[in-house]
């Protein structure tokens, strides 16, 4: 028994009988060609019949051997792709040689000829080498894919495949030749599957082609038939694989700089892409949704790194550029890509001119906000902008119109897709919310008068000013004319919230690839797979006499700093970080691979750098150089009379010039501030050494840099000063599957926030609604003495304001951020229609501007009063940071805040002792400062206060074990050492538990007595 032929059986009979394909014949093959002439010939009489009469009776003899002999010609010098869309000429005749299916239905001739394609599945071809592919996939005659099957019965797999294709397959075959015929080869096992779109012999790399499996690589269990039928019964059938033909494959066009002996040049490097199977899948279903229920849904794309996510884009974009409903108009009449990153531009520019063939399509705004405003009047099909040039099109319209002039944005009746490239939260803030208006002003307008017909609108407000505060009101939720399709691999919870169209999960995100996956099927490496961290461990000595009285919060913070700046701590840590790359950095990639000083403050990265040339001079070690990356410029105590910058320390390298210089063999070390921490990709980048406390998206970021792949990059490696293996599983786990999403904040919280702002007696209602009477005026029509008023009625309130004591202020402060910043995320997500709210809104955002902040207060000098007596770095772990391990927590979301509690002051020994302690092993009482501090901030959290307010103690004991980490992490700097005996030691862990939830606990209850 035959099993391998059964499973090519299987798969052949599945394509005739419900793929949509014709049984071929490899008798029909012509082994030269690698075509199967007969079928071209057939196809172009039947759809083209009138052309092909007039060609074959002014052409040679020999009509269909020319033609032929002419496409042949073309195929070879333009590329198989590009024939199949857009035909080829013989003798002036130009002949179509596939058709592919229209973007609407109004033109049924259009829609004949497509279905007068004949895509044919053909068994045992030998081809020119003499080789026999297991099947080959043709349309009209043109081979485009080739598979080879391998059955695990028989003891094979997709590898054996792989193996075959690259050991028996011969690249030259001119089936095999690259571009010009076939444009995929699939590596089929009946667990997975693989492809690749170009033969290269033993070097040829193949991608997983795989659906994936709880949330991994491979694929789930098919109770149908076997893992891998998606492969022919969704993504090879007829129609799907004309549509990848059509809208999918594109060739990508890279300059890549080659540095050697000779100097640098440049080389052009092709490669064919071909949709892997998530990018397919999440583009499809977009359409298909979007089709379905039109425009005024936020889809968000939760893509891990390394997933193609500017392919993705591109494709979506093309697509909703050209979606119909099923009457044939027009779903989006813009869509809007926004990004920050050129080399997107340049992609979505050239991969829709390949589907397209004209140019114009795609527009990027990077003149002024008259070329965006004529770009949506226009309906221009794809535009390019960032998120920041749409508040100036108000501002340049409202200068137009005070200069007499007018500049008009129709988008009366329009919609829009908006494409947002990582979704930042700046996607939700005051940018946004002015794009919104932008793209539905005269939706905005018309709701508008439907609610001035409310009986219980603002009373104490002008017609004029009302009118102006529901447009404002109404722009910040959801808009019916617009879609947004926001990618992100690192969603916060307002992410997931504000872009909620449920996927196949039933809730937000609608698409994941996951950051497992990604790293399981090999597009990016796991940079938590070789993770060190140190501790330090240090005493200090009080040398003056005085032992003055000091706010123990601010001291501990100046004292931190103090170590953390100390020239032995720097000295210590460059000595471990330059000998570490020397021994076992330099050495990968081939000798190319590069290291990452990631460092806390521009300060830390000057002494770094200082320290870092210091130490190679003294060394004379010639095979490491570094540069620096921080913004401005700043002196140094030590260096009164010296100004230190990029350019200055980097020996006149621009900032502009170092990603360049980086990747040349001249440096080998990038130590940055601030910098480079985002966004900033060099497959080179292999060691990443780390001085700075992360969590969170800025963690997951951060080590993300060095998990680009490139030849040669066999692993990773971090070393970390700052944070432990507890930190930064804690960081990453919510991205490595699935992202939860955590409690959503509670709309009340808004109400119980401005009650404690007016509680505060600086401001009142009515201070609130004078200053929102002129404020929500048309800007156009304000007057220089009333914008001089908005200023004068604030004014009074900074002075009482500067009347309170500092912590009182830096409590006032925190609440008015907490109540700007949470009222902005709920009123895209909550149709609140308060005008009290979005009054204090407007309020509360003018007057944080003009609240002074506390940089005048005296910083805390300690030079002089102690010293470091003893200093050590020790290793305390090393190996994989395993994230497969455990359940992610819940993201935090934006919650009421700004209950600080002041600063007790203590005395600096008491203070110095404390910390000085803190590296021993037993529970003391001179710790108790820093329990104490734990207790305050616990009971200060409105969720855990109410918790315990209508919970027996039991029961706000499980309250309580969720938050009280997150309490630890935001106070560990008071007490690194508790904090790493609580992780660590589960009888000290008991211990503590116990002692707070009694301690807050018992302290809420006495307060509500």
């Amino acid at each position: 028994m035959h099993l391998e032929k059964n499973f090519e059986d299987t798969i052949e009979q599945e394509l005739l009988t419900d793929g949509g394909y014709h049984q071929g014949n490899p008798e029909d093959y012509d082994p030269d060609l690698a075509l199967f002439p007969r079928e071209i010939i057939d196809f172009i009489k039947k759809t083209q019949g009138k052309k092909w009469e007039k060609f074959s009776k002014t052409s040679p003899t020999d009509a269909e051997k020319t033609l032929i002999e002419s496409l042949s010609k073309d195929l070879a010098s333009r590329g198989m792709l590009d024939v199949l869309r857009n035909g080829f000429k013989c003798y002036g005749k130009k002949f179509q040689v596939a058709y592919f299916q229209p973007n609407t239905g109004m033109n049924p001739d259009t829609l004949a000829l497509y279905q007068q394609n004949r895509l044919t599945c053909t068994r045992q071809v030998k081809i020119k080498t003499g080789r026999i592919p297991d099947i080959i996939l043709s349309v009209n005659g043109l081979p485009v894919a080739t598979l080879e099957l391998k059955n695990a019965f028989t003891g094979s797999c997709a590898e054996n495949a792989i193996h075959q294709y690259r050991h028996d397959r011969d690249p030259k075959d001119p089936l095999f030749v690259f571009k010009q015929r076939c444009l995929v080869h699939f590596a089929v096992g009946t667990e997975e599957v693989h492809m690749t779109t170009k033969l290269a012999g033993t070097s040829t790399y193949f991608l997983p082609f795989n659906q994936g499996h709880h949330h991994g690589a491979g694929n789930p269990s098919n109770p149908d038939g076997y893992k891998v039928s998606y492969l022919w019964q969704e993504v090879l059938t007829r129609e799907s694989l004309l549509d990848i033909l059509a809208r999918f494959l594109h060739l990508q066009t890279q300059e890549i700089k080659i540095t050697d002996e000779n100097g640098v040049r440049y080389q052009t490097k092709e490669t064919l892409i071909f949709p892997r199977y998530h990018q397919l899948d999440v583009v499809r279903k977009l359409i298909t949704h979007t089709k379905a229920n039109q425009a005024g849904h936020n889809y968000l794309i939760q893509h891990s790194a390394g997933s193609g996510k500017s392919n993705s884009i591109a494709w979506l974009a093309h697509r909703l550029a050209n979606l119909h409903d099923r009457d044939d108009q027009k779903i989006f009449h813009s869509v809007i890509v926004i990004t920050d990153r050129t080399v997107l531009d340049r992609q979505l520019q050239n991969t829709i001119y390949q589907f397209d063939h004209k140019a114009g399509v795609v527009q990027k705004i990077d003149e002024n906000t008259q070329q965006l405003a004529k770009a949506l009047s226009d309906g221009t099909s794809i535009i390019i902008s960032t998120i920041q040039k749409f508040p100036f099109i108000t501002q340049a319209l409202q200068t137009l119109e005070k200069k007499g002039k007018t500049l008009t944005i129709d988008t009366q009746d329009k919609r829009f897709a908006l494409i947002i490239d990582e979704a930042h939260s700046s996607q939700t803030g005051e940018s946004a919310t002015e794009l919104r208006k932008i793209l539905n002003q005269d939706g905005i307008e018309a709701a508008i008068a439907n609610q001035l017909l409310d009986e219980d609108e603002e009373e104490d407000l002008s017609e004029e000013a009302k009118k102006e505060l529901i447009r404002e009101q109404l722009q910040r939720t959801k808009q019916p004319n617009l879609s947004y399709f926001a990618f992100t691999a690192t969603p916060k919870q307002k992410t997931l919230l504000v872009f909620d169209e449920p996927g196949d999960s039933g809730e937000s995100p609608f698409h994941l690839y996951t950051m497992r996956q990604a790293i399981e099927e090999g597009y990016i490496k796991d940079v938590l797979a070789n993770y060190t961290c140190y501790e330090r461990y240090y005493e200090l000595v009080l040398l003056s006499e005085a032992d003055p009285e000091l706010p123990r919060r601010k001291t501990a913070q100046a004292i931190a700093r103090f170590v953390e700046l100390h020239p032995h701590n720097i000295a210590q840590k460059v000595e471990i970080i330059i000998e570490h790359f020397r021994t076992h950095t330099r050495h990968k990639i081939g000798g190319r691979a590069k290291a990452m000083v990631v460092t806390r403050s521009r300060e830390h990265a000057v002494k770094y750098k200082l320290a870092f040339d210091q130490y190679i001079q003294a060394k004379g070690y010639t095979d490491i150089k570094s540069l620096v990356a921080f913004s401005g410029s700043l002196t140094l105590p030590e260096f009164p009379d010296q100004s230190f910058t990029e350019v200055s320390m980097n020996k006149g390298v621009k900032s502009s010039e170092i990603p360049d210089k980086f990747e040349s063999e001249e440096y080998q070390v990038l130590l940055v501030a601030n910098k480079y921490q985002t966004g900033f990709d060099q497959p080179l980048l292999h060691t990443l050494f780390v001085d700075k406390r992360l969590a969170g998206v800025q963690a997951v970021q951060t080590l993300s840099r060095l998990n680009r792949t490139t030849t040669g990059k066999d692993d990773t490696f971090v070393l970390d000063f700052v944070n432990t293996p507890e930190d930064i599983y804690k960081a990453f786990k919510p991205y490595y599957e699935e992202t939860p999403l955590g409690d959503t904040a509670d709309p009340q919280q808004l109400y119980q926030l401005s009650h404690e702002l007016y509680a505060w007696q600086l401001f009142s209602e009515d201070d609130v609604s004078q200053w929102c009477e002129i404020w929500f005026r048309p800007k156009i029509s304000l007057t220089r003495g009333e914008h001089q008023k908005l200023n004068s009625l604030l004014d009074p309130i900074i002075d009482s304001y500067l009347n309170l004591a500092e912590e009182d202020q830096e409590q006032f402060r925190s609440q008015l951020i907490s109540f700007r910043n949470l009222y902005l995320f709920l009123a895209q997500i909550i149709p609140y229609q308060d005008s009290d709210l979005e009054k204090l809104y407007a309020y509360s955002r003018f007057l944080l501007k003009k609240l002074p902040r506390n940089a005048s207060a005296p910083k805390i000098d300690l030079s002089g009063d102690i010293e470091l007596k003893f200093y050590r770095l020790e290793k305390i772990s090393e190996g994989k940071i395993d994230l497969t391990e455990g359940e992610a927590e819940g993201l935090r979301g934006a919650t009421a805040a700004g209950t600080g509690q002041a600063d007790k002051e203590v005395p600096l020994s008491q203070l110095i002792e404390t910390l000085n302690k803190r590296f021993a092993t037993e529970f003391t009482l001179a710790d108790q400062l820093f329990f104490e501090q734990i207790t305050e901030t616990a009971i200060a959290k409105d969720s855990l206060n109410q918790a315990a307010k209508v919970n027996t103690k039991e029961n706000f004991a499980q309250v309580l074990s969720q938050n009280l980490e997150d309490i630890l992490i935001e106070r560990m700097e008071g007490n690194e050492q508790i904090f790493m005996q609580y992780m660590n030691n589960d009888e000290f862990k008991k211990i503590v538990f116990q002692h707070l939830l009694s301690s807050i606990y018992d302290r809420i209850h006495v307060q509500e007595a």
